[in-house]
């Protein structure tokens, strides 16, 4: 089995997440996400080689998001744009502010798969599912500007979404972002080309010969967006975040130890190989 198309991600992050959830000492408690995955998320898993082992970066990803979301919401975010959502749960797992504006912006089967298993579940703030393309150009620029219709202070979350698109793509949905004031800040994962080499090593061809390649990963790093009306804020490296929250992977103290006799540009490039990135407007 392999990744046949965007959506099959989301089934797999959410199994991750599932195994998380279920362990006595998670970082967070998502109910709904092995039912949101599925027999096809399991058969992901399975077919991935070392797959099990290789969840603790989708968990570290998500707890950063959470974290950094909070922070938003303190500082006094409306509203949150989920791009590709997929069997995100966050609506309903987290404790958010009821006057809290959601909207999931997604491909319809895996919206309403997920909206459909959700019926029971009351949602946890003002939850809206837009079913959407996001490579339509008239599509995106519409459904961003309707999603914070109202709102001043709104946050868009890219999760596990820009890797699967070009730069192309990304350079216009950044100025897309930049063009509605509303969207004040932009939370989003990121990778570089040393952490490509090392999913290669790891997972082989297992995703790449699917219908879900990996594209977006400039060598720039975070210095892409700034052109675009976007300048890093925060950078939480994923490895110094598996350390803080002891969600390191196998061998992970042998890394540490071969950082220490790595030149300082070494280890820099090893901090900023992934991460989660908060952005804001450069104009702000």
């Amino acid at each position: 089995m392999t990744i046949e198309h965007i959506s099959d991600t989301a089934r797999w992050v959410a199994l991750y997440r599932a195994m998380e959830s279920e362990r006595p000492d998670a970082h967070f408690r998502d109910p709904f996400a092995r039912a949101l995955a599925g027999a096809r998320g399991a058969g992901i898993l399975d077919a991935i080689p070392k797959a099990r082992t290789m969840g603790w970066p989708m968990v570290v990803r998500t707890v950063l998001f959470d974290e950094l979301l909070r922070e938003r919401i303190a500082q006094g975010a409306d509203a949150v744009v989920n791009l590709a959502a997929g069997l995100d749960a966050r609506p309903w797992r987290m404790d958010l502010p009821q006057s809290l504006r959601w909207v999931d912006v997604d491909l319809e089967g895996i919206l309403r798969h997920k909206t459909e298993a959700m019926a029971h579940h009351p949602p946890r703030c003002g939850y809206r599912a837009v079913h959407a393309d996001l490579t339509d150009a008239d599509t995106r620029s519409r459904v961003l500007a309707e999603a914070v219709d109202g709102a001043r202070h709104a946050v868009v979350l890219t999760e596990g979404l820009l890797v699967y698109l070009t730069r192309e793509q990304v350079t216009v949905l950044a100025r897309d972002l930049a063009a509605q004031p509303a969207y004040r800040w932009w939370i989003t994962d990121l990778g570089s080309p040393l952490l490509e080499r090392f999913m290669v090593r790891a997972w082989g061809d297992a995703v790449s010969r699917g219908t879900a390649p990996f594209r977006f990963i400039p060598p720039e790093g975070t210095d892409f967006f700034r052109p675009l009306g976007w300048a890093e804020a925060e950078f939480r490296s994923t490895g110094d975040e598996a350390r803080r929250l002891h969600r390191t992977m196998r061998g992970a103290w042998l890394w540490g130890f071969m950082s220490l006799l790595m030149p300082a540009k070494r280890r820099r490039e090893m901090r900023r190989m992934s991460g989660a990135v908060l952005l804001k407007r450069t104009d702000d």
